[in-house]
């Protein structure tokens, strides 16, 4: 630790010092997809447990998260009549607790993916394990369903439609008059990767999303 005190010097601003969270990266060099990239990611994530902060329940973490390749074989496993790889987009819905103020969001969204011509051809409850959540975590935790979007596009046009449509459905419903809104938020919604993520400790996110463990 320094204990330099940084003082205003033409651009520099002390106000910029600040520390980062932590983040690793797995990958095989060679492009083959593997399980263990996946079990190196979350043990690269409890390494860095020391990077993180809880809450006073001492297991509310302030995030964590793994992002991964858009695992389809899996969603083969998952869903009826899935299309071929890189023809669908696929993420993660964050939404309200509240059924009626979800049913709003969902509302919104479904309508901004049909105004821009593609199709939901899938939706998803996400299988979570809520035990391992603290006091504090359960009170904010929002309820997640993934969804999975076809286009007749190429794959470039659709994941810059897809990220479209994310930023429109995200500005909706922040500007609504929905009383849970600040629960709504895509982390993904790709062709190409998925995020999986909450206020976690490092140790809580592969146990609370058993998606992660299956082999």
């Amino acid at each position: 630790m320094s204990t330099t005190i940084y003082k205003r010097s033409g651009l520099y601003s002390a106000e910029n010092e600040h520390d980062s969270c932590g983040i690793g990266f797995v990958a095989s060099i060679r492009g083959v997809k593997s399980r263990e990239i996946v079990e190196r990611g979350l043990q690269v994530l409890l390494n860095m447990t020391h990077r993180g902060a809880e809450s006073s329940d001492n297991v509310t973490g302030d995030g964590a998260g793994i992002l991964v390749q858009v695992p389809h074989d899996f969603f083969k496993k998952e869903i009826d009549n899935l299309p071929a790889a890189g023809t669908y987009g696929a993420g993660i819905l964050f939404l309200p607790a509240n059924l009626g103020d979800r049913e709003e969001c969902e509302k919104i969204f479904f309508s901004i993916v049909e105004k821009e011509n593609l199709n939901v051809i899938a939706v998803r409850d996400i299988p979570v394990n809520r035990s391992v959540l603290g006091e504090i975590a359960l009170s904010t935790e929002p309820f997640m369903k993934q969804v999975f979007i076809f286009g007749n596009h190429e794959q470039d046009d659709l994941e810059r439609k897809l990220y479209v449509i994310r930023k429109l459905a995200e500005n909706e419903v922040y500007n609504s008059d929905i009383g849970q809104k600040n629960y709504f938020s895509l982390p993904s919604l790709s062709t190409r990767v998925m995020i999986y993520k909450g206020m976690f400790t490092p140790a809580q996110l592969g146990n609370y999303f058993p998606d992660l463990y299956d082999e």
